[in-house]
């Protein structure tokens, strides 16, 4: 008889291991790392008969060697015909609070595991006000889907985008107490919407200048003072975010090969994007490097500090042009759909969009650079004609 493996992971590697998969230890014990990061232990036996999997817990909050240990009196249980479920269940039972689960969620997998901090802070800050109030001493055990509507329905027509993601951060709190072995069965937040009333769509659209006003437009804007109205300019030339042109850097700009290329910690993708430069935007970008010797290209008063994401809106609204920033992205694809015959794909590429179809995104390789290089150019020979 084979000898059984047993020992196969360290606790260095419990820490550091962030490939997403299932670990074998041995004896049935797992390491589960997510595509977030986030780190569990799952325990693999067969219970009368048949094939199970059981939650542990987190890895951070269970060592090792703990580890080694349910899982080896799991196996035991399991062998002499007892559930191990029902051993774990009935130790857990009022062990865990929703918002004791909900804060191990949030300082696990939110609070300074994504790029924004004031999404983390809104994360948890959402479950505190709609939430805690009602369930959070709750046992996460005992919490029903009646529980769940009571935290919905005050909320879900009064402010249902808030809603909405409460919604969604419930349901995540429910699947890290289940695969962590605090609760069973089906997540309690699934389908609870059908006992809620219907929202009503409320899509919010940005503010966005007809494409034939833009010229004369971006004419105003190229006669204002001041940085700010520098940054707008430069946003229009490139169709870019307001976010990613407020932070440009000198080193990002290959100004011979007329490429700006901006890092994947700006972009809303997280992904590396090529900009190909009209020379439009390059004649821009030389007229600000003759007076200016900073990092930044578009610096505020501060030294060393980007502009403020209201500085751009602050010049439309000077100005009394009805638009934000983001909104003559918008402007741009409403010209390219009205005034060429763009393919689609090089359009949505010229904006940095992702790709919604995981099959097309799998297939496309390259960035559509040099078609996106001509679209570019007429778009800036466009909004500078009447400059």
């Amino acid at each position: 008889m084979p000898r059984e493996v047993r020992n196969q992971l360290t606790a260095l590697r419990v820490k550091n291991e962030k490939k997403p998969g299932r670990y074998a230890d041995g004896m049935g014990l797992y390491l589960v790392v997510s595509e977030h990061g986030s780190r569990w232990w799952q325990w693999r036996g067969t219970v009368h008969g048949k094939r199970r999997e059981l939650g542990i817990g987190s890895a951070l909050l269970v060592s090792l060697s703990d580890a080694r240990a349910i899982a080896s009196e799991w196996r035991e249980i399991a062998r002499s015909g007892g559930d191990p479920a029902a051993v774990r269940d009935k130790k857990k039972r009022s062990k865990m609070t929703f918002e004791q689960a909900a804060r191990h969620v949030w300082q696990d997998q939110i609070d300074g595991h994504v790029r924004n901090s004031k999404h983390a802070a809104q994360w948890i800050r959402t479950l505190e006000t709609a939430a805690f109030p009602k369930i959070g001493s709750r046992d996460i055990f005992d919490i029903s889907q009646a529980d769940i509507l009571s935290v919905l329905r005050p909320i879900w027509l009064e402010t249902p985008e808030t809603a909405r993601r409460v919604r969604q951060r419930l349901k995540a709190v429910f699947e890290w107490a289940r695969v962590s072995g605090y609760c069973e069965g089906i997540n309690p937040v699934e389908g609870v919407e059908r006992a809620l009333p219907r929202q009503k769509d409320r899509q919010k659209h940005f503010k966005a200048l007809p494409f034939l006003e833009l010229p004369s437009v971006f004419g105003q804007i190229a006669d204002a003072e001041g940085m700010g109205a520098q940054a707008l300019m430069f946003a229009i030339l490139t169709a870019t975010r307001s976010g990613e042109v407020r932070k440009a850097r000198w080193m990002e700009f290959d100004l011979k090969s007329h490429v700006w290329t901006i890092p994947p910690d700006r972009m809303k993708a997280n992904l590396e994007h090529r900009v190909p430069l009209s020379d439009p935007a390059i004649a821009h970008l030389k007229a600000l490097q003759r007076f200016q010797d900073e990092e930044l290209v578009f610096p505020s008063a501060r030294l060393g500090r980007p502009l403020s994401d209201m500085t751009l809106a602050a010049v439309l609204k000077r100005l009394n042009i009805p638009a934000v920033p983001h909104g003559f992205r918008s402007t741009f694809r409403d010209w390219v759909s009205e005034t060429t015959e763009t393919p689609h794909a090089v359009a949505e590429m010229a904006l940095a969009h992702s790709i919604p179809n995981r099959v097309e995104a799998a297939y496309r390789r390259g960035d559509l650079f040099e078609k996106r290089r001509v679209l570019m150019s007429k778009w800036a020979d466009f909004a500078t004609s009447a400059v």
